[in-house]
């Protein structure tokens, strides 16, 4: 059945301050994952921090059961950590990568994303290729078919950049890669939450998200999938420690056996706590109706910006996202933040310094991010659409 967004947004304190159209950066969290978040926390403060994790281990590992039940793969595949970023460097530091490897990214990549693959590129001498995009702005599949050879190594994709509205065909790029030896790693950082997304499904090897944005859970928690084929070829993460691995000998230490050698000794404990919940609470609205209500509202955000003057709206592919990316002709897209946040309207903004492979490009500069996400009405939408035509006015 539909969302009930009179519901959802009784369950968000934060509706009824502002009209927040920032979702891609951080969602309003609900109020069981604040509740949550602040109950660990006075736990801690009445009784200790690793008497806590003791006392509530239980709790604490609902989030491997929760990940789990929402996007597939295993509970002990599952690995919590601090941020997104966190999550596919851990994975991809795992890697053990020879002089002269290929790997393939996308004109979606992410920055971060790319300073890990610019460090393996300086410290193991891997090759990095661009697959080019196709007439939809979509990665070009076939083209990516034709460079796979027995160098490539591992094939990096974003699934929804932080610009541009895309949503990249990761279930497609999986069919192509299931029989082969490439190692398949999927940034569905500002996808889990906003799409369908299961990593049996979609056939990658790793995937890895962040809490703060669709999810709708806290700030610092992040998550990372690997499969046990892929766990079996890696070795120790960069910035392993006594939770991800057994100190056995004096010079050596073991990795644990599943993704949980990612973990860090030291994260966000109340956080992992409030992810659970967040994971929770979306599943129990259900992802398909949460994506059909961001596809509606996004649309219609898209139509209402359309139609105004001097507005260019800059969104591609064949699949379109919560995202929805434009510019106002004469107005820096940054003082559009600022003058919509003094009326209680929450964007974004996005450059070439998070796009270096894509705007450049597309000969763009920053634009104006506006994000949804289930629990923002029509009307706010609207106000959106109004604000943008009284600049021009």
């Amino acid at each position: 059945m539909p969302i009930d967004v009179d519901t959802a947004r009784g369950d968000t304190p934060g509706c009824a301050f502002v009209n927040h159209l920032n979702n891609a950066g951080a969602s309003l969290q609900p109020s069981i994952v604040v509740d949550s978040v602040v109950d660990y926390l006075q736990a801690e403060a009445l009784q200790g921090g690793y008497e806590t994790a003791t006392e509530r281990a239980d709790q604490l590992d609902t989030v491997y059961d929760r990940a789990d039940a929402f996007l597939g793969g295993g509970p002990e595949n599952w690995a919590f950590v601090e941020s997104a970023t966190r999550a596919w460097n851990a994975a991809f530091s795992s890697l053990r990568f020879e002089r002269g490897d290929r790997v393939l990214t996308t004109r979606a990549e992410y920055l971060s994303n790319m300073g890990g693959l610019l460090r393996a590129q300086e410290i193991q001498g891997v090759e990095i290729h661009v697959v080019p995009d196709d007439e939809f702005g979509q990665v070009d599949v076939a083209a990516l078919e034709s460079m796979l050879d027995e160098r490539i190594r591992l094939v990096s994709l974003t699934h929804v950049p932080t610009q541009g509205g895309l949503i990249n065909p990761a279930a497609e790029v999986g069919r192509l890669l299931r029989d082969t030896p490439v190692i398949y790693q999927l940034d569905a950082c500002q996808s889990v939450g906003q799409i369908p997304v299961n990593v049996d499904e979609i056939g990658c090897d790793i995937l890895s998200f962040t809490g703060r944005k669709f999810v709708r859970g806290p700030r610092a928690t992040g998550m990372v999938w690997a499969s046990s084929a892929a766990v079996a070829e890696m070795g120790n993460p960069a910035g392993v420690d006594g939770r991800g691995a057994d100190w056995d000998e004096p010079l050596a230490i073991t990795p644990l056996e599943t993704a949980r050698r990612f973990e860090p000794f030291e994260f966000f404990y109340a956080g992992k706590v409030g992810m659970a919940a967040a994971l929770e609470y979306a599943a129990t609205l259900g992802i398909e109706q949460i994506a059909s209500r961001n596809r509606e509202l996004a649309s219609r955000l898209r139509r209402g910006l359309s139609e105004l003057s001097g507005v260019t709206v800059h969104d591609k592919g064949r699949e379109l996202s919560a995202m929805v990316t434009f510019t106002v002709a004469d107005h820096d897209p940054q003082v559009i933040q600022c003058d919509f946040r003094a009326r209680r309207i929450n964007v974004s903004t996005s450059g070439p310094g998070s796009a270096r492979l894509d705007y450049p490009e597309r000969g763009l500069g920053a634009v104006v991010r506006a994000s949804v996400h289930y629990y923002n009405t029509e009307d706010e939408i609207d106000e959106l659409i109004a604000a943008v035509g009284d600049l021009q006015r």
